[in-house]
């Protein structure tokens, strides 16, 4: 907008609807660039025609209900005396149909560069003391606070109010009260580093469709161990990731100069391509996070440090702007389709009987619905009914696509069960099978692929070993060879659809491709 001084009555009124209309698009959040004409001219205003524009921003906010905070403002050259600025604002507001805004980032990186501890810092409020005190309340089990690594996948919340401040452990004390009091809810998945857990990162990354990856890297260490496998595991998913280097304080300028030259070096390569950006202030933060949402080729840098806490509010900044990669219109159309939940994960609770955990992919799914889950060993699905939802630990009455949850099911018992099932509603007729056609990449092998191999085969939340029944076309396939294959499932039948995403491991074979025929 150029300027928005003193509008008519009937003018205040159309801006409004423009607002509400905007806020709908960007699922509750838009921003506004003042002095700044439609033609995409920087003209800047004065001090007071600024005023008065941020002033009537502020009536227009209040009549739809949203909260405004200026994200930066700059000053123009343009011919004349007085020195003109344009401002940048954040409008939030939180759709009346959903509790708030609902992002997922997957953490990665090596094993000691820093994830649980930054992401510890950031969720409770407090530094670390370089010991590693801010992660122990994110360890789920005993062996991993004895030995200080992650083996399990924890989920750990971070909220921003509408006026984009965060909103966290330290002025809230449950997960009840961050998501009552914030309008924009970021949802961790801290995965684990080390090398023996990859398939549980793997299992991660392909079931929980995270929206976006951040990379911790150590800037002491720089680029080693897992580092490079989690970087292509992330662009093999097209999950688009940013960067964050940890560890500032340990070590010299130089050191962290030679960690982000390494990492621009590698992010250049012709496999990558990508364009790195290093962020060294806030205005840096707007500009990343703007531009990252509108084109998955920049990777945004961050240099900070979880004990100093040097450059950790730019963290937040950026987390704070950074919109949803879908808009309303896709996630309307994935709702008008059948109900369907992935099963990520299932538990026993006492009283209310057994909990499935996982991710609602299309459709809406309410209290009290019948559906059917399967498939089980023999191919068959099992009626169920669903007693209860509850999402980031609070209870929720309607699911929507592309939501995570648990699901509580009352008496149903749990050994018939298991990772990889889907819920589905009745008329959907799910295809299942035990023989799929993929075609294939072979990313690395030590010798040659051929008929009779086994690997293990993720596909969303499907994990099991399959064996190779034939290669169309070739006895053999060697290292970055391209095929259509035939795998049969070792033990029991799946859920898959046609086109989903495959990867596939055994020792340090590795490959990725889609599935092409059931």
């Amino acid at each position: 907008q150029l300027k928005l001084v003193n509008p008519s009555q009937y003018r205040f009124e159309h801006l409004v609807t423009q607002m509400k209309w905007r806020l709908q698009e960007g699922r509750g959040e838009a921003v506004y660039q003042i002095g700044v004409e439609d033609n995409g001219l920087l003209v800047g205003l004065s001090e007071e025609e600024m005023r008065a524009s941020l002033k009537t921003l502020r009536r227009m906010a209040e009549k739809v209900g949203a909260d405004i905070t200026v994200l930066r403002e700059r000053e123009v050259d343009y011919d004349s005396d007085v020195p003109r600025k344009i401002t940048e604002v954040l409008v939030r507001k939180v759709p009346d149909n959903q509790q708030f805004l609902d992002l997922r980032v997957a953490v990665l990186g090596n094993v000691d560069s820093g994830k649980s501890t930054l992401l510890g810092v950031l969720t409770q409020g407090e530094l670390d003391n370089g010991r590693g005190r801010a992660r122990l309340n994110l360890f789920r089990h005993l062996h991993e606070i004895q030995s200080g690594r992650t083996s399990s996948i924890s989920f750990e919340i971070l909220g921003f109010n509408s006026k984009g401040e965060v909103v966290n452990y330290s002025d809230s004390r449950t997960a009840e009260e961050i998501c009552e009091s914030s309008s924009k809810m970021i949802t961790f998945i801290d995965l684990a580093g080390h090398h023996k857990y990859l398939k549980t990162t793997i299992f991660g990354l392909t079931s929980y469709c995270p929206d976006f990856a951040m990379l911790v890297v150590s800037a002491n260490t720089g680029i080693a161990g897992t580092t490079r496998e989690h970087l292509g595991l992330a662009m093999a998913l097209k999950v688009p990731f940013f960067i964050v280097i940890s560890k500032v304080d340990l070590c010299s300028k130089a050191t962290v100069e030679r960690t982000v030259k390494q990492l621009e070096r590698i992010l250049k390569q012709p496999g990558c391509n990508k364009l790195p950006l290093l962020v060294n202030s806030d205005d840096d933060a707007v500009t990343a996070a703007q531009q990252f949402a509108q084109s998955p080729n920049i990777t945004p840098i961050f240099t900070l440090s979880s004990v100093s806490g040097e450059n950790l509010d730019l963290l937040k900044v950026f987390l704070n702007i950074l919109p949803p990669l879908t808009n309303s219109k896709e996630q309307e159309e994935l709702m008008q389709q059948l109900t369907e939940f992935q099963v990520d994960e299932i538990y026993t609770v006492p009283e209310v009987g057994t909990v499935v955990g996982g991710t609602l992919s299309s459709g809406i799914c309410r209290e009290g619905e019948n559906l059917v889950v399967g498939p089980t060993d023999d191919g068959k699905f099992l009626r169920l009914k669903v007693c209860s939802i509850q999402r980031n630990r609070s209870a929720c009455r309607v699911l929507r696509a592309g939501q995570a949850a648990t699901l509580a099911l009352g008496p149903f018992d749990r050994s018939l069960l298991r990772k990889g099932m889907v819920m589905v509603s009745p008329e959907m007729n799910p295809t299942i099978c035990s023989v799929f056609e993929a075609e294939i990449v072979l990313l690395f092998h030590a010798t040659t692929f051929r008929k009779g191999f086994q690997v293990t085969v993720h596909v969303g939340n499907v994990r099991q070993t399959a064996i190779v029944e034939k290669i169309h076309g070739k006895d053999k396939l060697r290292t970055g060879e391209k095929a259509v294959v035939h795998f049969r499932f070792i033990k029991h039948p799946e859920y898959l659809k046609i086109g989903a995403k495959l990867l596939f491991r055994e020792g340090v074979t590795k490959g990725i491709g889609h599935v092409t025929d059931l």
